[in-house]
Formats: structure tokens, C-alpha cells, sequence
């Protein structure tokens, strides 16, 4: 019963984060880009244009437009990131759909492309970092990635790259600029919401001295800490390896601790994207 009750629990609170996102991005849309004729990347992009000529609604074409590759993504990626991704563009579609009426907040391009990329930007991050996606032109890319030797974001880029030169041939060239500053704000602020400010660390310390420096990550930092085994290939002595998983503020601290205790450890930090559990209490100091 009580883990039916937590998965119940994880589940609503995945779709109110979903709901929260998409509402966030279609006030990005309506109330910054759109009003000023930006664009946007992907399906989006291409449904503000197709709005613009046809005089008819947005949240119909985002809608309509997301479809087939909703049921691409049916087959190709599962059901689960796709009943994600439906909720998520529903609830985009609703939103601007309530907002059109409502008055752009600002006749400053510049204001609209950073506001509505910031806002926009905060939305789309949080609706993938809860499993689901705001444009069917990702689930195209996840698709051809696997099937070729671009990366997602390599065939993200391509869509975007005729999307926003479309958008210049159709607004003026003024506003495909603009509209390239909104797409890279947006793009960097769903890094951000994805990782968090506290982005996390992985680091790898090759030590003389590994259960010291455990010792002194677990009392001082309150990180976990795993033992793995290794030896040198040149030297072929065995060398005790540790596995920590650290945020950026806590860099410093950790190289400071490992100066202090083997100035000639072998240390490489590098990203991770997702961190579950590994915190441990930290120990009094004395």
C-alpha cells in the first residue's frame, strides 16, 4: 500500500511540474514572442509562422502540427515520454490559446527576446527534466540519432537553423535576429532548470592515501564515497581509486581537502546530469 501510495505521489508530482512548465512557456509565448513577432525553435517556430499567415489560432497548430510525431514517439521511444509529451503540448495549447487575447507586456524586442527566452526557457526545462517534451522535432531527432552518427542536438540545430532563417524571410531579418537571441536564451536557462543551480560533479581521485581522503569527504563534505580498484599502468603497483559524486560549490573544498591530505592524488571532475541519493550526514569536527 505505501508503495503504491509513493508511486501515486511521484506521478502527481510529475504532471503538476509538467503543468507548470507548459503554462510558464505559453506565457514566454504569448506575452513576450509572439506579440512581437519572434520565433521560435522547432514545431513552435514553425506553428507562430504558420499562424501569422493563416490568421488562425496558435495553441491549433502546436496542437495539430505535434501529432505525428507524438505517434512516431509512440513506436519509436515509448509510451510513457509520449503520454508526457502529450500532456505537456496539450497544456501549451490550452495556454496560449487563453492568452491570445491578452496584451503583450512590452514593445521592446530586446525585452521580449531575453523575458520570453528566460520564462520560455524555464517552462520547456521544467517539462524535461519530468520526462516529457515540448516539440515533436526532438522526438524526430532522438530518432535519426540512433540511426545515424549525429548527436540530438546536431539535428535539433539543423531544424532550427531553416526554422529561424524562414522566420527571416517572413518577419525581416531584424526579428530572425531577435528571435536568435530568444532561442539561445532559452536554450541556455532549460540547461540551467534541467541541472539546477547546484550542478552536480562526478570526481574520480587516484590516491596513495584513499581512506584518509574518504574519511575527510564524508566528515567534511557529507558525500558518499565508493572504493574501486586500480593499478598504475606504468608502475603496476595497486592504487586506490575513489568515486564521489560533489556540486560546483563544493570543487574548492574538495581540492583543498586533497592538497591537505595527498598533494600528489590524481583527481579528473567532470558532469553529471542526474544525482539519486549518496548523501550521507556530516560527521561533528572536532
Amino acid at each position: 500500500m505505501t508503495r503504491k501510495r509513493n508511486r501515486f505521489v511521484l506521478l502527481l508530482k510529475k504532471y503538476v511540474f509538467l503543468f507548470i512548465g507548459a503554462v510558464l512557456a505559453a506565457v514566454g509565448l504569448e506575452i513576450f514572442i509572439v506579440p512581437n513577432e519572434i520565433v521560435d525553435g522547432g514545431i513552435t517556430g514553425i506553428s507562430i509562422m504558420a499562424s501569422h499567415l493563416t490568421k488562425l489560432p496558435l495553441g491549433a497548430f502546436i496542437f495539430t502540427l505535434n501529432i505525428p510525431f507524438l505517434v512516431l514517439g509512440y513506436y519509436q521511444i515509448g509510451k510513457t515520454f509520449v503520454f508526457s509529451t502529450l500532456f505537456s503540448i496539450t497544456t501549451l495549447s490550452i495556454g496560449v490559446s487563453i492568452l491570445q487575447p491578452v496584451p503583450g507586456l512590452t514593445n521592446d524586442m530586446l525585452l521580449a527576446a531575453v523575458f520570453g527566452g528566460i520564462i520560455l526557457g524555464i517552462g520547456v526545462g521544467l517539462v524535461v527534466r519530468y520526462g516529457g517534451s515540448m516539440d515533436g522535432t526532438e522526438i524526430v531527432a532522438i530518432v535519426i540519432s540512433k540511426q545515424s552518427g549525429f548527436s540530438v542536438g546536431e539535428v535539433v540545430m539543423f531544424f532550427n537553423i531553416f526554422i529561424l532563417s524562414s522566420a527571416g524571410l517572413l518577419f525581416g531579418w531584424n526579428r530572425a535576429m531577435y528571435s536568435l537571441i530568444a532561442y539561445f536564451i532559452a536554450f541556455k536557462v532549460i540547461d540551467l532548470t534541467i541541472q539546477g543551480l547546484d550542478e552536480s560533479k562526478a570526481v574520480m581521485i587516484v590516491s596513495e592515501k584513499p581512506d584518509e581522503i574518504s574519511e575527510a569527504l564524508q566528515a567534511r563534505l557529507g558525500r558518499g564515497v565508493t572504493f574501486l580498484e586500480g593499478r598504475g599502468g606504468y608502475s603496476g603497483e595497486a592504487k586506490g581509486v575513489l568515486y564521489s559524486v560533489i556540486t560546483r560549490l563544493e570543487i574548492a573544498k574538495l581540492k583543498a581537502i586533497i592538497d591537505e591530505i595527498d598533494e600528489d592524488a590524481f583527481v579528473t571532475i567532470h558532469d553529471v546530469h542526474d544525482v539519486i541519493g549518496g548523501k550521507v550526514r556530516k560527521k561533528a569536527i572536532h
